[in-house]
């Protein structure tokens, strides 16, 4: 038999140093590329050390994340692309706003160097975690996010959300017709799964 236990908390970091700190030799992590890469770059005192207290086993996925924004605040700005997004932040510097799922997600990342790359200001709001941030994102509060593509997927189906594009090198299986960012005129920002 197999428990799942969810354990939020610290951008990942909760439930990882729980797993870290086991010693009953059954225990096994879900990782991410928060708690393993990104987290030891924001948080000070870490309460394990991501590369000597784990042993990898197998890569499970890769998961592209996707330009989502709210469709009728995509409407009133005119974009429908990712060109006409960079347009009108660069016209309105600070007009927009992006959300995610909080600060140094893989989510807030991608959209913080998407603004680098395209020379952009759009305000960031961080949320805890990804439900919330698209809770509003549909509800017209924010304009856009980078989302991963599964939480988006069945909002983006019903017309909830409005995709223009994903990060991955590749297009994605589940929504072929999407370019990818890096075909959308962005090539420096790809493969970021």
């Amino acid at each position: 038999p197999v428990i799942v236990e969810n354990k939020p908390g610290a951008g990942g970091n909760t439930g990882s140093a729980e797993v870290a700190h086991a010693t009953d030799g059954h225990t096994l992590l879900m990782g991410t590329v928060g708690t393993h890469a990104i987290n030891a770059s924001l948080y000070p005192k870490m309460p394990f050390d991501p590369v000597k207290d784990f042993a990898p086993v197998t890569l499970v996925a890769a998961v592209p994340n996707v330009l989502v924004l709210n469709p009728a605040n995509a409407q009133k700005y005119g974009i429908q692309s990712v060109a006409d997004l960079v347009r009108v932040a660069r016209a309105q510097p600070g007009k927009l706003n992006m959300c995610s799922s909080g600060n140094g997600t893989s989510i807030h990342l991608a959209g913080e160097l998407f603004k680098s790359l395209t020379a952009t200001y759009m305000i960031h709001f961080p949320y805890r975690g990804s439900g919330p941030a698209l809770l509003d994102l549909m509800g017209g509060n924010m304009d856009l996010m980078f989302d991963n593509l599964p939480s988006a997927l069945p909002h983006i189906r019903s017309g909830k959300l409005k995709a223009l594009a994903v990060t991955s090198a590749r297009r994605s299986e589940a929504l072929p017709e999407l370019p990818t960012i890096a075909e959308s005129g962005v090539p420096e920002l790809k493969a970021f799964e």
